[in-house]
């Protein structure tokens, strides 16, 4: 039988009994001149460490047990140790403490002009897309009643917003500062007579592209054609027609505002928006033009 550990290894050679006969036996081989463990005497100790008190301990030294790194730092960072600090250089010196940032301060007011004939018609026409948020805020809260659908509702809210919608019909079908509060007076007319219209999410931009195409032909001297502005409203020429039509026969064709309606409807939409104002200066003159102009009508019809 082979043993498993010596399987691999390589065949020793045969050693003849002669020489296995010449070993010499355990007790006559020569060793190695070590003293005896006697030799090493606590006398002998004291003597060489020249130290009449070093004695040599009875047991030996037990192993230090394992030191926890934490406890080392807890231990280092006691106050009772003393602490070496390090000279202060540029590349360790502590950044100090970020101020904190103010607030930014709340947005100035935007004058605008006093007469509405010399406003920025983006101005006024945020202004105006700021009251028909409030509004639509307002009426979508309020559930539907049944026959409470008109000609200007839709099936969904458009995806475009009210204020780039208005923007959109601002400038591409060419609609002054008149044209726009003309609409807003449409909103006041057409609920005076067609109460189940409200503005909402649902009608605001049929009413808004209906209105612009009424107020440009009937204010305007020169107004583009009806493909124009279903183009730039998003609606079919047949749709604006339709609604077009509608919208005359709610009003009882009654489209022209007078000059001093539209100013009131400006000063208004400015008094109640948020980031507009009126301009003091040219208010107090405006103030002034009008009494001056009440004193020279009394004067002339008295």
């Amino acid at each position: 039988m082979v043993d498993a550990a010596t399987q691999y290894s390589p065949q020793k050679t045969s050693t003849p009994a002669a020489a296995r006969n010449t070993e010499l036996p355990l007790q006559e081989r020569p060793t190695a001149s070590v003293p005896p463990a006697a030799a090493y005497t606590p006398s002998k100790r004291r003597a060489e460490s020249g130290s009449p008190h070093a004695t040599l301990p009875r047991n030996p030294p037990e192993p230090n047990p394992r030191v926890d790194p934490e406890s080392v730092v807890t231990a280092t960072s006691s106050p009772s140790q003393d602490v070496v600090h390090e000279p202060v250089t540029p590349s360790n010196q502590p950044r100090p403490a970020t101020p904190k940032r103010p607030r930014p301060d709340a947005p100035a007011m935007k004058p605008m002009p006093i007469r509405y004939e010399d406003c920025d018609v983006r101005d006024l026409g945020a202004v105006i897309a700021d009251m028909l948020m409030e509004l639509i805020r307002t009426n979508d809260a309020i559930p539907l009643q049944d026959g409470g659908l008109t000609r200007f509702h839709s099936r969904a809210p458009p995806g475009i917003s009210v204020h780039d919608y208005l923007i959109r019909l601002i400038v591409h079908a060419t609609l002054p500062s008149p044209i726009l509060l003309s609409m807003v007076f449409y909103i006041d007319r057409l609920y005076s007579y067609y109460p189940a219209f409200t503005i909402s999410s649902l009608t605001v931009h049929r009413f808004l592209i209906t209105a612009a195409t009424v107020a440009s032909k009937g204010l305007s001297d020169s107004f583009w054609t009806n493909n124009t502005y279903a183009r730039v409203g998003g609606v079919s020429v047949r749709e604006l027609a339709l609604l077009e039509l509608e919208f005359l026969g709610r009003v009882q064709w009654k489209i022209v505002p007078q000059p001093e309606v539209l100013g009131s409807y400006y000063r208004n939409l400015v008094d109640r928006s948020e980031g507009y104002c009126i301009e003091e200066g040219t208010a107090a003159a405006g103030e002034g033009e009008n009494e001056d102009s009440d004193v020279s009508l009394s004067d002339e019809a008295s």
